[in-house]
C-alpha cells in the first residue's frame, strides 16, 4: 500500500443515496483473485447499457468528472454487502478518496485497509461541496489528510474528522501484512521459545 497525505484532482459528483456495494461492483465481476482490473467494471450496470455502450446519462460518463480522484456520494455510501472488491473497484478506477454523509461500515474499514479514504462530513456540508463543483467544466479539490481538511475549490478549507489508528495506516503505507512485519521480531523470538519452525 503506497503511503497517502494529500489527494489534489478532479470531482465527481454522484449525488445518490444507499449506493450499495452490488451496484458498485455487480456480483458477476467477484470472480477475480487479484485486487487489480475491477475500476472497468465500476458501475457496470449504470455505466453502460446491454451492449457494453456507455450510458450518456450516467454521472461518472460526464466529459467534467473524467478521470476524477476524490468522489462526493450521497447518504450511505458502500452499504449492502461486506464485498471488499468495492473499495478495490474505486480504487482500481482512480478514486482516492470519497466523501459522504455516512457510509457502510464494512466500506469504510475495507476502505481503510488498501489506503482509499472515506470521508464523512455533514450532509449539508456535502451539499455545498457538491455545489461548489462546476458542472460544465469540472472542478478541483485537495483532501489533506495530515491536516484533515479539504479544500473546497473556491478555497474555502472544510475540516473533517477521521479515525486515528487508520490515517496513521495511511499516511505511512502500513497494510495488514506491514502492521504485522512491524512485530517480526516479536514473532520470531516467540517461534524460537516454541519450536515453530
Amino acid at each position: 500500500m503506497k503511503p497517502l497525505r494529500t489527494v489534489t484532482g478532479r470531482v465527481a459528483v454522484l449525488d445518490r443515496p444507499d449506493v450499495d456495494t452490488d451496484q458498485i461492483i455487480p456480483k458477476q465481476f467477484l470472480k477475480r483473485i487479484e485486487r487489480t482490473g475491477y475500476g472497468k467494471f465500476l458501475f457496470q450496470d449504470w455505466r453502460f447499457d446491454e451492449d457494453g455502450n456507455e450510458h450518456p446519462g450516467f454521472e461518472l460518463n460526464r466529459p467534467e468528472f473524467r478521470n476524477a480522484s476524490i468522489l462526493l456520494a450521497g447518504r450511505n455510501f458502500g452499504c449492502g454487502s461486506s464485498r471488499e472488491h468495492a473499495a478495490w473497484a474505486l480504487q482500481d478506477y482512480g478514486f482516492d478518496a470519497v466523501v459522504a454523509p455516512s457510509f457502510g461500515d464494512i466500506f469504510r474499514t475495507n476502505a481503510g485497509k488498501i489506503g482509499m479514504l472515506a470521508i464523512t462530513l455533514p450532509e449539508d456540508e456535502v451539499g455545498r461541496l457538491m455545489e461548489s463543483i462546476d458542472l460544465d467544466t469540472g472542478s478541483e479539490m485537495t483532501v489533506d489528510l495530515e491536516r484533515r481538511v479539504i479544500v473546497a475549490p473556491d478555497g474555502r478549507e472544510v475540516s473533517f474528522a477521521f479515525d486515528e489508528a487508520t490515517r496513521e495506516r495511511i499516511l505511512n503505507g502500513l497494510d495488514d501484512i506491514a502492521l504485522t512485519l512491524e512485530h517480526e521480531d516479536a514473532i520470531a523470538a516467540y517461534e524460537a521459545t516454541h519450536s515453530i519452525a
